[in-house]
């Protein structure tokens, strides 16, 4: 069987779906093992192979029977990363994956379905479109992209090129999680006017660390990417990459984007917001050796070892307030020190509504809703283990061949992680700004524009056109 019959057996050949109602997660009559021939198997490779990597390693290794999935090969720049994810794979499948430092070569691979892209998110867009433009369907992890231009591309790309693209929001895939949704959508609560998104994580300083050479075995260039060159800091590297602006999105674009998507599908807001007004700053924290910096709102002491140095940029104190054509207000706090928490469950990550009728409370994978005054909830989530699965939810939508078998489909990814990129954006000029969803620019804020974007590094470069 040629790689275009296959392909085509795997659009034709449906042996299960997830369904898409609110509470249900895609169940089968018979199980895939049951029915599956030898040439329907879908071949995938993850990009990006540390932390979150991992976690994407070990549920398609778990979907290897359930849902023939094979991870063909493993890819990281860093080749140190190889020897724990092979054995990982090896050791859940019984199968030894190929790996490649070069994700052009994994994309060259006529045999690979579909990637999981899992590397920092100024690659996000790049990986996705030159995945697509090869032929590979994509999971790419939250948030969608880099910056909001980015974004609109990856959309372009998946609908152009005829490939289905899933967003890592897995919150979309939690049974109690859509179970709250469609309570809401019913009217659960009356009409809700506000919700409130919250991320508080105590994190403690990174560190402080002098440039260097990169490891002999990491591709440092290849990792830069799109973002601008600068010398090899191991404090820029690994996960902290999310603290600095080349590279990553702060709090709100690592930890927000899953709260910010229950939020606006929790409002049922289809479209982006008119306004967005964001403030906040770096708290706790000293910058290199120098005074605390003011227009940073970088306070606190360097303690004797040093341990409350820090190099890093975005803030890890951030409020945001999104306002939408019909009044409807969406809030996000982020908060990086010390903190209580909010809610009747002491929810730290979660999202709290509010309706016209009482409020509800959306904590990890459970909720509660009370009515107005009351004390005790009327409504909610009925326990056990209803998380669901988003990476099968991927592999059956592929199967279907449909965008809306994905719970999170590349659009639905796209205006969430807005959310993200327009707080950050108001929190980098220092000011309120209007926005206009239609063509996705601001009003008479040339400098906000230019945030929507960035300056690629060659050959490092998303197209305009894709």
């Amino acid at each position: 069987m040629t790689h275009t019959d296959r392909r085509h057996f795997l659009k034709q050949g449906l042996l299960g779906t997830a369904s898409v109602a609110a509470g249900t997660i895609g169940t089968t009559a018979r199980s895939y093992a049951q029915v599956r021939g030898a040439n329907d198997r879908i071949n995938m490779a993850v990009i990006g192979i540390r932390n979150q990597g991992t976690v994407h390693l070990e549920n398609l290794c778990r979907l290897k029977d359930s849902h023939n999935v094979q991870i063909r090969t493993v890819c990281d720049t860093d080749e140190r990363l190889f020897a724990k994810g092979v054995a990982l794979v090896e050791q859940k499948t019984g199968t030894k994956p190929a790996t490649e430092w070069d994700l052009h070569r994994v994309l060259e691979d006529k045999s690979i379905d579909a990637v999981s892209i899992v590397v920092p998110n100024h690659w996000h867009a790049l990986a996705a479109v030159l995945a697509c433009q090869a032929g590979k369907h994509v999971y790419v992890e939250k948030p969608a992209s880099y910056n909001i231009w980015e974004g609109r591309r990856m959309i372009e790309a998946a609908r152009k090129y005829g490939r289905h693209m899933q967003v890592g929001l897995n919150n979309r895939s939690s049974v109690n999680v859509r179970e709250a949704i469609a309570f809401m959508h019913g009217g659960g609560i009356g009409p809700l006017f506000m919700a409130r998104s919250l991320c508080f994580k105590a994190r403690d300083s990174y560190g402080m660390s002098s440039d260097s050479e990169p490891p002999a075995t990491f591709h440092y260039d290849r990792w830069l990417g799109p973002a601008p060159w600068r010398p090899y800091n191991e404090k820029r590297g690994h996960y902290n990459w999310h603290w600095y602006w080349d590279t990553g999105n702060g709090d709100t674009g690592n930890t927000g984007p899953h709260q910010l998507d229950i939020a606006r599908w929790g409002l049922a807001k289809n479209e982006h917001p008119v306004s967005v007004y964001s403030a906040g700053g770096l708290y706790g924290f000293r910058q290199d050796d120098g005074a605390p910096t003011p227009a940073k709102h970088v306070y606190g002491d360097v303690d004797t070892f040093g341990h409350d140095k820090t190099s890093q940029e975005t803030p890890n104190t951030q409020t945001a307030t999104y306002t939408y054509a019909d009044g409807t207000l969406l809030e996000m706090e982020t908060r990086g020190r010390y903190t209580n928490n909010e809610g009747s469950q002491g929810q730290e990550v979660g999202n709290l509504f509010f309706g016209t009728e009482g409020w509800l409370e959306i904590s990890g994978d459970t909720w509660k809703a009370f009515r107005r005054r009351e004390r005790e909830p009327f409504a909610g989530s009925k326990g056990g283990d209803r998380e669901g699965n988003h990476w099968a939810n991927f592999i059956e939508g592929l199967r279907a061949d449909k965008d809306d078998a994905f719970h999170a489909d590349i659009h639905e990814g796209h205006m969430s992680t807005s959310l993200c990129h327009l707080a950050n954006i108001s929190y980098r000029v220092g000011r309120s700004l209007k926005f206009t969803g239609q063509t996705e620019r601001f009003v008479d804020a040339p400098d906000a524009d230019a945030l929507l974007i960035r300056t690629y590094r060659k050959p490092y470069v998303v197209p305009e056109t894709v």
